[in-house]
């Protein structure tokens, strides 16, 4: 008999354990090097442990289990002999497919084939409806043996339900218990944490979005078909944040070891909600891009979240960021710092609003924004004044082009 150790891989440097999310496969299952047999969830990240050679596995360590990095979490024998029967499916030619059936397809080839009874929840499903409060029997399942797939989830959410088919809640008054990931632990300790050592306090002001969203009208079409990419709203705000820091070093810097350490360059982190929690990828230099690079990694970071295929590596270093509760319908909120950042920008809906212009009362589509910030390294003057240069480059979309300033003020040397 020949049999080899996986062991748990590190997530980082800082990371000395995890926790086993969940088995992909059953103990003594026949397993193919390279196959996904387990994902793992960290304080920062999710990784999946893959197979290192193919046989039969033996797992050293049960799902809810935390474990040491570099510990044992399964062995595989080498020398069984693969199943009658378990051939793998002959290649097809990869061709366009709606939304649903491409998103199913990828939840079934993560996990292997088996058989489920019609309606049953994969775990990602299930985590999905209990959020969202669904009912399997709301939604009709694409798996194998009509098993209900994340995809499924997502297809039935956007196209809504018939209500006749909600159950009725019988009144019953049960509860849950579910165990905190490591996830979720981490960031309520840096939360509290955050709330602890800093002083942080919060500046308000309102954007007019109609220049903007004028632009966006204007060039959404051209700026997709030459770029690739959708022109949203982050884009701008990431631009006209990276230029209101050159303006206020201070809001861009953080305090180590008694020391101001100044940032002259500005990697914006970007919050993004996952299954799994809030997580903050990061744009690095974002001073250097335009709007459709920034577009451009902002869609395939958040893909990595989504997907849980985000690195510790990009969410590691960032020197301010940015969240939107605006997309979940928040008018107004007080976010709280990402340490070691000094800083963090909130992100609203929009809404019209009357605003008086000229004498005048009209309506206008406004956003509330919100800067909360450390004030041991951020005086109230450079706070305010910050958040108003960067309403004011939104209003004016052209000033994110010469440094906050207009091609009047250069040519006046102002």
């Amino acid at each position: 008999m020949s049999k080899i150790e996986i062991k748990v891989p590190s997530p980082g440097e800082s990371i000395s354990e995890v926790i086993i999310a969940n088995w992909l496969v059953k103990d003594g299952d026949y397993v193919e090097n390279g196959q996904v047999v387990a994902e793992i969830d960290s304080d920062k990240a999710t990784l999946e442990l893959s197979a290192e050679a193919s046989g039969t596995i033996t797992i050293k360590a049960q799902a809810g289990d935390t474990v040491a990095v570099g510990s044992i979490a399964c062995e595989i024998d080498t020398s069984a002999a693969k199943p009658a029967g378990s051939a793998a499916a002959p290649k097809e030619e990869k061709k366009a497919e709606p939304v649903k059936e491409v998103a199913a397809k990828v939840e079934k080839t993560s996990t292997p084939e088996k058989t489920y009874a019609s309606g049953t929840p994969s775990v990602s499903a299930a985590k999905m409806m209990a959020e969202n409060g669904v009912a399997a029997t709301q939604i009709s399942g694409s798996g194998p043996g009509g098993r209900i797939t994340k995809g499924d989830v997502i297809a039935a959410m956007a196209s809504g339900f018939n209500t006749e088919s909600v159950p009725q809640r019988a009144g019953e008054r049960t509860e849950r218990r579910e165990k905190m990931t490591n996830l979720r632990k981490k960031i309520s300790e840096r939360l509290v944490s955050v709330k602890n050592t800093t002083a942080m306090l919060t500046t308000f002001n309102e954007v007019n979005m109609k220049p903007i969203m004028d632009l966006r009208a204007k060039y959404k079409d051209v700026f997709k078909e030459k770029h690739g990419v959708g022109l949203g709203f982050m884009s701008f705000f990431t631009k006209a944040v990276s230029e209101a820091l050159y303006a206020y070093p201070a809001v861009n810097a953080r305090i180590d070891n008694g020391e101001i350490v100044y940032h002259d360059y500005t990697d914006i982190g970007i919050a993004v909600s996952s299954p799994k929690g809030l997580m903050v990828p990061i744009i690095r230099n974002a001073e250097m891009k335009g709007l459709a690079d920034i577009e451009r990694t902002i869609g395939e970071l958040a893909k990595k979240v989504r997907d849980g295929k985000i690195t510790v590596d990009e969410m590691q270093g960032g020197t301010f960021t940015i969240t939107n509760g605006g997309v979940f319908g928040s008018m107004l909120s007080t976010p709280i710092i990402n340490p070691p950042q000094s800083a963090i920008l909130g992100m609203h809906n929009i809404v019209e609003r009357p605003v008086a212009e000229n004498g005048q009362v009209v309506i206008r589509p406004i956003m509330y924004v919100a800067l909360s910030y450390d004030h041991r390294i951020i005086d109230g003057r450079e706070s305010v004044s910050f958040l108003v240069k960067v309403k004011d480059m939104l209003e004016n979309p052209e000033r994110m082009l010469f440094g906050g300033k207009t091609a009047e003020e250069i040519l006046l040397g102002l």
